[in-house]
């Protein structure tokens, strides 16, 4: 019987665990290729450290770290681009989808399917990015959408779906603080 002992269990925990990390892992390395072919691979590049930082803050191994550096900057790297999507959820909360890809062409549709699944379509650019403002390099909503507890659900789903995407990076929502 699979799933009743403890290294069954012990197993699906790690898999779960790891699938996690790997996901974190691969949008750092996106996000130090940017940064590093940006700066030419110029190490004292503020945003080439921050990215670095993060890297370091989530325990990746600094061969993992070099690697993406000397890629990015090497003959014929792979090009990535930041992306921003934006949406409107259950309750008219406004969305906005952040991502880093190397084909555009290929992560737009897919994120209009994953909103289309749920009912939503994406909007046009700056439709729901006036509901945010950056703070010290982070979005945040200017003020918050109180929604009934229906809403809330959905809204938890449809997030989740979209962060399950091997592009996006983040998800920030005008929701109230009981939402993510």
């Amino acid at each position: 019987m699979s799933g009743h002992n403890k290294w069954s269990q012990i197993k699906q925990k790690k898999g779960a665990e790891d699938a996690k990390r790997s996901k974190l892992f691969s949008m750092l390395v996106r996000q130090i290729t940017i940064e590093a072919k940006r700066a030419g691979g110029n190490r004292e590049d503020p945003g080439l450290k921050g990215a670095v930082t993060r890297a370091k803050e989530a325990n990746m191994p600094n061969d993992n770290i070099e690697r993406a550096i000397s890629k990015a900057t090497s003959a014929g790297a792979e090009s990535f681009e930041n992306v921003i999507y934006e949406a409107f959820g259950p309750g008219g909360v406004a969305i906005v989808i952040e991502g880093i890809t190397d084909n555009k062409n290929r992560t737009t549709p897919e994120i209009k399917h994953l909103l289309s699944k749920q009912g939503l379509a994406l909007g046009g650019q700056g439709s729901a990015m006036w509901a945010f403002e950056k703070i010290a390099g982070e979005l945040k909503p200017k003020s918050t959408i109180s929604l009934a507890e229906n809403d809330k659900k959905k809204l938890t789903e449809i997030i989740e779906n979209l962060e399950e995407h091997d592009d996006i990076k983040n998800v920030v929502t005008n929701a109230g603080q009981n939402q993510k």
